[in-house]
């Protein structure tokens, strides 16, 4: 491994883990030679490839990067951070091949984002799950909505919205 700064091939690991889903591990490495610190990423590979069946039954590639991007629009502006989208994509993706070998559903994977979704912030849940669900009219939205503030009064949580 190349070291970012000084460009010498000697370093050493100080520190290994996994991630949540244990696909990806985190080495922190320090340069034997200029003695700065840096992170590297390996991703595990995979000698077969899962694919997602989408609604008209296409099959596609699974891509994370994809699940992260939803996330994102769904985040936007509110007070979620990166790292928290991070950890949410994780988990989902720790529940795909917790379930799955080959094929999963595109309709597996978008519950499982809004389930994880729902727990981190409502507003985004709102946002995702109108896209996803793909709701008909306002009726739907305002029913979606409704559940999610009797679930907070429920759970006692600060009002989300005057009513």
């Amino acid at each position: 491994m190349k070291c970012p700064f000084c460009k010498e091939d000697r370093d050493k690991v100080i520190d290994s883990r996994s991630s949540d889903a244990g696909r990806v591990i985190r080495r922190r490495r320090q340069c034997l030679v200029c003695k700065r610190r840096f992170t590297t990423y390996e991703k595990i590979g995979e000698s077969f490839k899962l694919y997602v069946v989408k609604k008209d039954n296409l099959r596609v590639p699974y891509d994370r990067d994809k699940i992260i991007a939803g996330l994102q629009k769904a985040c936007y502006k509110r007070p979620v951070s990166a790292e928290r989208i991070q950890q949410v994509a994780d988990r989902v993706e720790e529940n795909i091949f917790r379930n799955f070998d080959k094929e999963v559903s595109s309709a597996f994977i978008g519950e499982s984002v809004m389930k994880h979704l729902r727990q981190v912030d409502k507003v985004a849940y709102i946002r995702f799950a109108s896209v996803y669900r793909d709701f008909e009219d306002a009726g739907e939205l305002i029913e979606e909505v409704s559940q999610v503030i009797a679930e907070a009064r429920h759970d006692g949580q600060p009002k989300l919205f005057d009513t």
